[in-house]
């Protein structure tokens, strides 16, 4: 399989609701769990990229572009935007849908850099 194909077959999109329980005092989605469900999805997308152990070892600039509701429906889609030797950096967007109409928008977009370790932590060749 290419780089290339690997790139598509690993791209992940996980659907969440946003409940009341998530929110804060503004009523829209905390910005730290935001980011938390980023992360596990960039974690899943470069597990299934390199089909080894990986660690997140940054968070590039996150972009808070609209607030969250409670109440809307969010869609989390991770891709690999880049591939080095031993890291590789998966981009995420978190897009909004409205439960009861068509509406959807680009909320949050993200960068997380992980790495590929052995074992013993270390790191090792992605490809």
């Amino acid at each position: 399989m290419t780089t290339e194909e690997r790139i598509e077959a690993s791209e992940t999109r996980i659907f969440k609701a946003v409940f009341p329980n998530t929110t804060n005092h503004y009523d829209t989605l905390f910005g730290g769990t935001a980011m938390q469900l980023m992360d596990e999805v960039a974690f899943i997308t470069a597990t299934r990229f390199a089909r080894k152990r990986v660690v997140t070892v940054s968070s590039d600039k996150i972009d808070f572009k609209k607030p969250i509701p409670a109440g809307t429906i969010v869609e989390l889609i991770g891709k690999v935007s880049h591939v080095g030797k031993t890291s590789m950096k998966v981009n995420v967007e978190i897009y909004t849908e409205q439960m009861y109409s068509y509406e959807r928008e680009k909320a949050i977009v993200g960068d997380f850099t992980f790495v590929a370790i052995d074992e013993f932590k270390k790191p090792i060749q992605i490809l």
